[in-house]
């Protein structure tokens, strides 16, 4: 995003942030009880005039901040901390960049992960995978070859929000915190540390906004 924060950026055609849209369909789930939001140190400012009328009235008490960490493992370790006062019994961990989440999506994962435990959304691959290998090639850079052939219909990519019991979810970022490892999300550190993970289809309009040409749908 040439070093700009894509979760302060408008969204098209919408009076909010990338972030404000996020938060506003979670706000729109009233089995939502609070929401946290981990932003980096002296930018808590910045992110409320960003979100405007979505802190105004009754909902400015749904939503607390946290002090965001250096890593994204170690920003969702201080927003659990900071949410266990409230005793939650379940909670969802979403990725800020993703601003097209549906309040239907956010529901049925609520669902699943008290069914289940812990559960991802996830849409299947349309592209063929491939795992990569890497070697030297007499000091003239990296030359990659395919290591493995894989299966497409055995691979999945991964959505937010990622749903877990709460108490579990918490126990095991704090011993990802005591390794100092890093983790690609937080359905990996329950893995790590709990058991499995149950998947659900996910919505292939929540996508994920890495470059600026992802703003628009």
């Amino acid at each position: 995003m040439g070093g700009v924060k894509k979760e302060f950026l408008p969204m098209p055609e919408k009076p909010l942030t990338v972030l404000g849209s996020a938060l506003s369909a979670f706000l729109a789930c009233p089995r939502i009880s609070c929401v946290v939001i981990a932003v980096s140190p002296g930018s808590q400012e910045e992110v409320c005039e960003g979100l405007g009328d979505l802190l105004s009235g009754g909902e400015q008490g749904r939503v607390i901040f946290a002090c965001g960490g250096d890593t994204r493992r170690a920003s969702v370790h201080n927003a659990l901390v900071r949410l266990a006062p409230f005793n939650p019994s379940y909670v969802l961990i979403h990725d800020g960049a993703r601003p097209w989440i549906q309040p239907e999506l956010i529901e049925r994962i609520i669902d699943a992960a008290i069914k289940y435990g812990a559960v991802i959304p996830a849409l299947p691959l349309t592209e063929t995978p491939k795992e990569l290998e890497y070697s030297e090639d007499g000091g003239a850079g990296e030359k990659t070859f395919i290591k493995r052939h894989l299966k497409r219909v055995t691979i999945c990519a991964a959505q937010t929000p990622q749903g877990f019991k709460f108490p579990e979810i918490l126990a095991a970022h704090e011993k990802a915190a005591a390794r100092d490892a890093e983790y690609t999300d937080d359905a990996e550190v329950w893995g790590e540390f709990i058991g499995r993970v149950a998947v659900i289809p996910g919505d292939p309009q929540n996508k994920k906004i890495t470059y600026p040409e992802d703003l628009s749908l």
